[in-house]
């Protein structure tokens, strides 16, 4: 069974652990119970509201099951994540051979990441009538470590195909931005407990080298997702949905659970993620050489609205 993404969305909310469950409560004096989910079935929880308190003891059992605890500061930007340090059996033994990861099996993977984050662009693009053949041709050209940077050209033209000649991708901007702020941070705490469940240390990342990101693989390895967010945030946006509410983070959650037809048969979205993860870790081994890529994910997407 697939875990839940929860968030806590409401102000003043008590979060704590009661008999297999997390029990949220009010704050007040009464401290009500609101709701409570079992803690087997949770993927990872994303604290997204002010005045939230949560117990030790929950902070524990989630470490324990191995789902991450995002904290979300302005605008749904992801500000802190915890996350366990025992993930797999073989953790340790997966960490050497991430850390003895040779430059150049770094610049390949690279590639293979770049490469596929620009042909799931372009089928959005596809998807929404929108000329794609930029992207697919950047595709074509990526080489190892993508010393073009084709990555950023692509992104350039990409947002402009996608949303207008007027649109600029800015993380503090609200409107189609904070809807994308939002459907990314899903999106994180998805690839994060992926990346534990694989045995891989988060902030080892296979391109990203900001000393101040602790969850550089994590940024790596969504990337080939980010363009599954990008078509529903516009699907929602052309549905008339201007802002990120209750109605716009059901649909950006249940993206994550949407089926795609891979090789092995019709796989949800979340189980991708964990093949990927996984196939990097094999590929740190060097028991396989390629990347278990995703594939084109646009492909039986529902349209805003029917995923809820």
């Amino acid at each position: 069974m697939l875990g839940r993404i929860v968030e806590i969305g409401h102000d003043q909310r008590y979060l704590c652990v009661q008999r297999g469950f997390m029990v949220v409560r009010s704050s007040g004096d009464d401290r009500s119970e609101v709701g409570h989910v079992p803690l087997d079935d949770i993927a990872a929880v994303i604290a997204n509201a002010h005045g939230l308190s949560y117990s030790n003891n929950l902070l524990v059992a989630l470490a324990e099951r191995g789902a991450p605890f995002v904290l979300c500061a302005r605008n749904h930007q992801v500000a802190a994540m915890l996350w366990p340090t025992d993930g797999n059996f073989e953790q340790s033994r997966r960490m050497d051979a991430q850390l003895a990861a040779t430059r150049p099996t770094q610049k390949r993977l690279w590639a293979e990441l770049v490469r596929g984050k620009l042909l799931q662009q372009a089928a959005v693009l596809q998807a929404l009538g929108r000329a794609y053949a930029p992207l697919s041709a950047l595709a074509m050209r990526v080489r190892s470590g993508d010393p073009g940077n084709l990555e950023a050209q692509g992104a350039q033209r990409y947002w402009k195909l996608l949303h207008g000649p007027d649109f600029r991708r800015d993380a503090t901007a609200g409107g189609l931005n904070a809807l994308l702020n939002y459907g990314y941070t899903v999106l994180r705490s998805a690839t994060a407990r992926a990346v534990v469940a694989a045995g891989l240390h988060p902030g080892l990342g296979v391109f990203h080298r900001n000393g101040g990101n602790p969850m550089r693989l994590i940024d790596d390895l969504m990337e080939p997702f980010r363009p599954l967010i990008d078509l529903k945030v516009w699907q929602l946006h052309d549905a008339g949905c201007q802002e990120v509410n209750d109605i716009s983070k059901r649909e950006l959650v249940h993206t994550l659970y949407a089926d795609v037809e891979t090789a092995a048969g019709t796989t949800p979205v979340m189980v991708c993620l964990q093949q990927l993860a996984t196939s990097l870790a094999q590929v740190y081994l060097g028991e396989t050489r390629s990347l278990d890529m995703p594939p084109i994910l646009t492909t039986g997407m529902p349209a805003a609205g029917d995923g809820a």
